[in-house]
């Protein structure tokens, strides 16, 4: 018969933050800025790369029928280029979030600690 695990009560609310308070905080507006400086050009890069394929094939293919090695041509070789952007792509989000984390928890700490309510 399997034993049941206690399972601790949930904390105690003292009442919620203000979220205005919050949102209108430098430490806050901080945060969202940094988020957006990388998210906002990262996001327009990555779409304009990831449509210039389909671009390029359609009003220059005799560019990208261009073979490189073998039967591999210029468009075969920037599909796979689109691969690793992706992989670029997502490790410079990862960088960018551990120093958004930090300020996410500046935040967090603040408003733990009542000084923004």
């Amino acid at each position: 018969m399997p034993t049941k695990v206690p399972v601790p009560p949930p904390p105690i609310r003292t009442g919620e933050p203000n979220w205005a308070t919050i949102e209108q905080s430098r430490q806050f507006q901080s945060l969202v800025q940094t988020k957006m400086s990388f998210i906002i050009p990262a996001t327009i890069f990555f779409v304009c790369y990831y449509f210039a394929l389909p671009i390029l094939v359609g009003y220059f293919p005799s560019v990208m029928e261009h073979k490189v090695i073998g039967n591999i041509n210029v468009a075969y070789l920037f599909a796979l280029s689109e691969f690793a952007m992706a992989w670029i792509i997502m490790a410079l989000y990862v960088q960018n979030a551990r120093k958004t984390d930090t300020l996410e928890k500046h935040v967090l700490d603040d408003v733990k600690a009542g000084r923004l309510r």
